[in-house]
């Protein structure tokens, strides 16, 4: 937590006005007992109306003040607190979005959201807490204490030895309280967690009929969190009961030395009055402060959280031109491959090994391999996604360490596996592959990646609204839309990761077809696991288990490569019966 003071920086003189301001009013409430104090002994003892009403009059005087303090203190202490969780939200959420996708792989999205919500909103409600109370219950516990000295020593005694009984309560109670409410908390976001993943998993677990387990694993997870709110509630809860009695002992001790001192005319009735008074301060203001500790405990706990995150390494590592090591290349190459191995975090084996190949300018790249085979792996080292761990990328002739994040984006233009497009307008969505470009380019990507006829047939065209996810459109026209949105960037290589698995064969021969007659020929990497969507490539990339089990075009391959026959004949098993009648009449044989 004390990591995140900084975002403080911004509200200093509010963090000083608060407290302040809370102390002027504690000030104004222990005034308010000896101005008692004088009513009881002047104004009732004398029957001074005047003198009484005079009194009544500087109380509420006093009472107003201490208004007037508390909300502006209230005031400066919720803007500094509003400010800090504003600050911390927006750091957050920046360093999200720079985060690798490594560290997203690794936190998760529910826990992101968790710790951009909940765990803000608690560490801004402790701030909050702290600026107001933090000093004014100590401050009101010693001035009381000082203030029944200044009334009575023998008195006073009572105050001397109830205050370090009720903080040696206080503090066995917190000790005990604080870890448990640190589980509490643990068990909270265990249930926000499953809270979300239900609530977008939620055709899931209709289609697979589990609402009835799911409802039961939540009742387990919620019943353990409001069991241990109950136990520590109820340990909790002894302070009031605990120190209630010591302080009406303590008051009764007052009581009962008061009626001697005033039989004795050492002190008045009006300072009894008033010594009780200090005491129900005291017992107040030692509650707040308990209850303070518990907030500043769960704020604690959550700024921790949101700090780990933080600590979370964002992307890629970025080098300036020098530190690159000048090397041969030809100038029609786009992207170059040198035994490049891949291992991910905490992971126990390469997911990629020695992959070497190279792409020329205007080339297409099919890319294929069975599931878990590292199509994807392979992909999204390009842009920059991953960094690799073994070997060297070039692209345009550069080591691509050698780029910024920007530079790089720019030369690549993807398109994930899964489609995302975001809530607004077509037209917005399709200028995020670049702001500038104007209606004629958006409609010719939009033609290229047959999406034109989706955005005629929609009510406002390219205006028509996109809800949030893309959930107004199918599976296949977002593919489309999403392609369109990468083909506005004119990048210089193109990625497509299986993104066109969502459409039927005649869509994705036409899209194939329109991209190689594009104008500005892109350099095109196709991962799919479609062998009809690569076939044409100038080049096939076989991954099988990480490694490159073969590389070539279909005709090398299918003569060459086992694993790519075996895909080619298990989507096209007519030509696997062609092939064998071939391979008979010519005394040959096919696996």
């Amino acid at each position: 937590m004390k990591h995140l003071i900084v975002y403080l920086k911004d509200y200093k003189k509010e963090c000083v006005l608060a407290p302040l301001f809370k102390m002027l009013e504690a000030v104004f409430e222990l005034l308010v007992p000896i101005v008692m104090a004088a009513v009881i002994d002047r104004g009732i003892a004398g029957n001074d109306i005047s003198y009484i009403r005079s009194m009544c009059l500087l109380m509420i005087v006093l009472g107003l003040v201490g208004l007037l303090c508390s909300v502006t203190a209230q005031y400066f202490s919720a803007k500094a607190a509003a400010g800090f969780g504003t600050n911390v939200r927006h750091a957050l959420f920046s360093h999200i979005q720079n985060l690798s996708f490594t560290s997203l792989d690794g936190v998760g999205t529910s826990t992101l959201i968790t710790r951009m919500t909940s765990d803000v909103n608690q560490a801004q409600n402790g701030v909050n807490m702290v600026l107001r109370l933090f000093l004014r219950s100590p401050f009101i516990v010693a001035g009381a204490m000082v203030m029944a000295f200044t009334i009575d020593v023998t008195s006073a005694l009572a105050f001397a030895a109830a205050i370090p009984l009720l903080s040696a309560v206080v503090w066995i109670v917190m000790h005990l309280s604080i870890p448990l409410y640190k589980k509490v908390q643990r068990r909270l976001d265990a249930v926000m967690l499953q809270t979300r993943e239900n609530l977008t998993g939620v055709r899931v677990i209709r289609a697979f009929h589990l609402e009835e387990n799911e409802r039961e694993t939540f009742l387990k997870k919620n019943q353990a969190l409001a069991a241990m709110q109950i136990f520590v509630g109820n340990i909790s809860g002894l302070m009031n009961p605990v120190t209630y009695v010591m302080i009406n002992g303590a008051t009764a001790y007052l009581i009962y030395v008061g009626a001697l001192q005033t039989d004795s005319g050492i002190i008045t009735q009006g300072e009894v009055v008033a010594l009780v008074n200090y005491m129900g301060q005291i017992l107040v203001e030692l509650i707040k402060f308990a209850n303070l500790i518990i907030t500043v405990t769960k704020a604690i706990a959550c700024g921790n959280r949101i700090w780990n995150v933080f600590e979370l390494p964002e992307g890629e590592r970025e080098i300036s031109c020098s530190e690159t090591k000048a090397c041969p290349r030809s100038e029609d190459e786009a992207v170059v491959f040198s035994h490049v191995g891949l291992t991910y975090e905490n992971a126990g084996a390469q997911s990629l090994t020695d992959i070497s190949f190279t792409a020329k300018k205007g080339e297409t790249i099919g890319i294929l391999g069975g599931t878990g085979a590292g199509k994807s792996s392979l992909v999204h080292l390009i842009p920059g996604f991953y960094p690799h761990t073994a070997g060297s990328i070039r692209i345009g002739g550069k080591e691509i360490t050698s780029y910024s994040k920007e530079e790089l984006r720019k030369k690549v233009g993807i398109v994930m596996q899964k489609a995302v497009l975001f809530s607004g307008t077509i037209r917005e969505n399709l200028l995020w592959g670049n702001s500038d470009a104007t209606d004629e380019e958006l409609t010719e990507a939009l033609k290229t990646a047959q999406a034109l006829e989706v955005v005629e047939k929609k009510e406002g065209g390219i205006f028509a609204q996109v809800a949030q996810g893309g959930k107004n459109f199918s599976g296949g026209q977002k593919q489309r839309l999403t392609i369109a949105r990468a083909l506005v960037k004119k990048p210089e290589i193109l990625i497509l990761d299986d993104s066109a698995s969502a459409l039927d064969y005649a869509t994705d021969a036409a899209l194939r077809r329109a991209i190689a007659g594009m104008k500005d020929q892109p350099t095109v990497f196709i991962v799919s696991q479609r062998a009809s969507s690569v076939l044409h490539a100038d080049q096939i990339l076989v991954l099988d288990d990480g490694e490159l089990a073969g590389i070539g075009t279909h005709e090398v391959l299918l003569e060459n490569c086992e694993v790519y026959r075996e895909i080619y004949y298990s989507q096209f098993p007519e030509q696997r019966r062609a092939a064998v009648c071939t391979a008979e009449r010519s005394g040959g044989y096919v696996s």
